[in-house]
């Protein structure tokens, strides 16, 4: 496995973009400097994250997204914890 997180990612299963591997390792996304804990998918190169809309479901009973554009940072979970550890 690479320490770079894909271009583009989704957690829908129905989804292209999805990577199930991927996202066991974890995946954080820091959009336009905050962390952010509820992404459904971002794409880095496009500038772009999917966010749910309050608690309202779409007809296939999926929630509701809003594409929201600006600077997307992903990282790895795993990874995060081991460049700020001190070293023993």
């Amino acid at each position: 496995m690479t320490d770079t997180p894909p271009d583009r990612l989704a957690t829908d299963p129905r989804s292209p973009h999805h990577d199930a591997a991927t996202l066991e390792r974890g995946i954080g996304i820091r959009f336009n400097g905050v962390e952010r804990h509820n992404v459904e998918e971002y794409c880095v190169s496009e500038g772009w994250v999917k966010l749910p809309v309050g608690k309202s479901l779409d007809r296939r009973g999926q929630p509701m997204t809003m594409k929201v554009k600006g600077t997307v940072e992903p990282y790895f979970l795993d990874t995060a914890g081991d460049s700020e550890s001190p070293a023993e």
